[in-house]
């Protein structure tokens, strides 16, 4: 290389995400989100026992931890990490409430005195939220051990999910980047078209 050539920019159109990339993911978040939520109204969470009650809680705080885990090793593997990235919070967050909103309705039914109030589908995910968010308007609140057992239990999941679950999927994003920038990408071939057909 001569002493004055310039060495010819990356090809940042590779680089960009395209138009129809970016609306398939966004259809692909909102229908998880739409069939989370469906399935959330359509439970019949005041019908349930305190068995089912804690099962529920425990089998979904797994399933969440596995969900995490295998958007991780798809960003890893993804020519687009932060767009899968954005996709993983914008399905793993929804899901990690709605299943809070779901014990709080069925804790609710099985004991009414748990928060001073029957609690709907709607006031379930109202008062998740504001635990979530940290707003805390009191116009809900736990009066039960029980009930103020499963508040801490969120409380403490909720620092897990804005730190640790966060600084997963965005060290998983810097992780490929790196790969993608250093001497060659060992990925197969045959992995990124895989990765192209979900457009």
């Amino acid at each position: 290389m001569t002493p004055g050539a310039r060495v010819p920019p990356p090809d940042r159109d590779k680089a960009r995400p395209s138009a129809g990339r970016i609306a398939w993911t966004a259809l692909r978040v909102v229908c998880s989100v739409a069939a989370l939520t469906a399935l959330y109204f359509v439970l019949p969470l005041d019908h349930s026992s305190t068995a089912a009650t804690v099962a529920m809680l425990l089998t979904g705080l797994a399933g969440f931890a596995a969900l995490v885990a295998v958007q991780v090793r798809s960003i890893l593997r993804s020519p687009r990490p932060a767009i899968r990235a954005a996709e993983a919070l914008s399905t793993s967050v929804p899901f990690f409430l709605l299943l809070f909103a779901a014990t709080y309705v069925a804790l609710a039914s099985l004991e009414p005195d748990s928060f001073g109030t029957p609690l709907s589908h709607t006031d379930g995910l109202y008062f998740t939220v504001t635990v979530f968010s940290t707003v805390g308007f009191g116009d809900i609140t736990a009066k039960t051990e029980t009930a103020r057992l499963v508040v801490t239990v969120q409380m403490l999941a909720d620092l897990i999910v804005l730190g640790l679950a966060v600084k997963i999927i965005v060290g998983a994003v810097h992780r490929r980047q790196q790969r993608r920038e250093g001497p060659g990408d060992p990925r197969p071939r045959a992995e990124e078209q895989e990765d192209d057909e979900d457009r």
